[in-house]
């Protein structure tokens, strides 16, 4: 379930989904399931990864999503907020009901000096 503190914090969309700074993302992890839409080579690339993010690239994500449970709080992610922004309207016409964006994808998160996964050297 979705915290409201998480809710008040985020900014409802046109789409039905809600952008989310990444700070307020970073402080909400526990409450999110974290989908990666990039590609893999994105995934393991230099700018890294959210912790506990699944990578589900974008063109299988409608696939993926079916079996998902529509109830729990998604948060996308992509590079910069395009493609997070496509999945997230997704998710939202599939009929998931708490779809956070991460505001700036992973540049923004970047930028923040927010904790990520890298794929050892």
């Amino acid at each position: 379930m979705v915290s409201d503190r998480l809710v008040s914090r985020s900014t409802l969309t046109g789409a039905g989904f809600r952008d989310l700074a990444p700070h307020l993302a970073a402080e909400h992890l526990g409450e999110l399931r974290v989908i990666d839409v990039r590609e893999p080579g994105e995934f393991t690339g230099p700018l890294g990864r959210v912790p506990g993010a699944e990578l589900v690239p974008l063109g299988t994500l409608e696939e993926a999503a079916r079996t998902w449970n529509r109830d729990r709080a998604v948060l996308v992610v992509c590079r910069s907020g395009g493609r997070s922004g496509r999945a997230a309207t997704i998710l939202r016409t599939l009929g998931f009901r708490n779809v956070f964006n991460l505001t700036g994808g992973m540049l923004a998160w970047d930028a923040h000096g927010l904790p990520r996964d890298r794929v050892a050297a």
